[in-house]
């Protein structure tokens, strides 16, 4: 499988508006950092985990024109509030996109996106079919997902590992049990906010306990903050088995 990271940003992107940071100034491109989202392609499924506001450029950059479903990992807006942008799928593919979530997500999209679901059919509005998961395994097409349960804060997240790959956004908590179905993961993606300790996102501390916990081969840090230093900076600081994930970043 391949694995595209779309973005790596905390909820307002790097660069911040209106912030003169080293970070947010950076001339990088590692350090510009759109919302975060992943690509999942096999030979025959392509996924999107996680539609934010960022995903059109994000289609447009990554040259993404097909996509068999959308998988949400939780509700807040950095990671659904692009959901109108899967009209010209719809146009080319000819048919409702598939959206993956649970019930609770599932509730708050059909709140936020009312224009969505109570105008079903009016021209122009994005097709979705949705369709329930809960902690348990499930397919797409040729790929297995085997979900995670976090918590981000109080909320319930759901992470997914796909073979050796585990994903997992927006955290702070992850239980024993649900650490054993990490555990000898080849690549863990974790989120790592920022320095300090956060109500509901691990640091970079934190992340990089749970990677050595969980004895993964390679780490890959994401949902980055301007709080923590530049891309260059950062990497100095990591072992070689840990990274920092950046936009455009292709595993597989």
């Amino acid at each position: 499988m391949k694995f595209t990271f779309l973005g790596t940003g905390t909820s307002q992107g790097i660069p911040v508006i209106g912030c003169k940071c080293e970070v947010c100034s950076s001339q990088q491109l590692k350090d510009k950092r759109l919302r975060c989202s992943l690509f999942v392609e096999s030979e025959t499924t392509k996924v999107l985990i996680d539609i934010g506001p960022d995903f059109r450029q994000q289609a447009l950059r990554y040259g993404i024109d097909h996509i068999d479903a959308i998988l949400i990992t939780h509700e807040h807006m950095d990671h659904v509030s692009g959901l109108d942008e899967i009209r010209p799928f719809n146009y080319q593919q000819k048919k409702a996109i598939q959206v993956y979530a649970t019930e609770q997500v599932q509730t708050r999209l059909k709140e936020q996106f009312s224009y969505i679901f109570n105008n079903a059919s009016y021209p122009g509005v994005p097709s979705i079919e949705l369709i329930t998961i809960q902690n348990e395994d499930f397919e797409i097409g040729d790929i297995r997902f085997t979900p995670v349960e976090v918590k981000h804060g109080s909320l319930p997240v759901l992470g997914f590992r796909m073979g050796n790959f585990t994903y997992i956004t927006d955290a702070n908590y992850i239980s024993s049990e649900e650490k054993e179905k990490i555990k000898g993961s080849h690549h863990l993606v974790l989120n790592a906010l920022r320095p300090e300790k956060h109500h509901s996102h691990f640091s970079l501390t934190e992340a990089r306990t749970i990677a050595k916990e969980v004895e993964a081969k390679q780490a890959y840090f994401t949902h980055i903050s301007h709080h923590l230093p530049t891309h260059s900076e950062l990497l100095n600081k990591l072992d070689s088995n840990e990274t920092i994930a950046f936009d455009g970043l292709v595993v597989g």
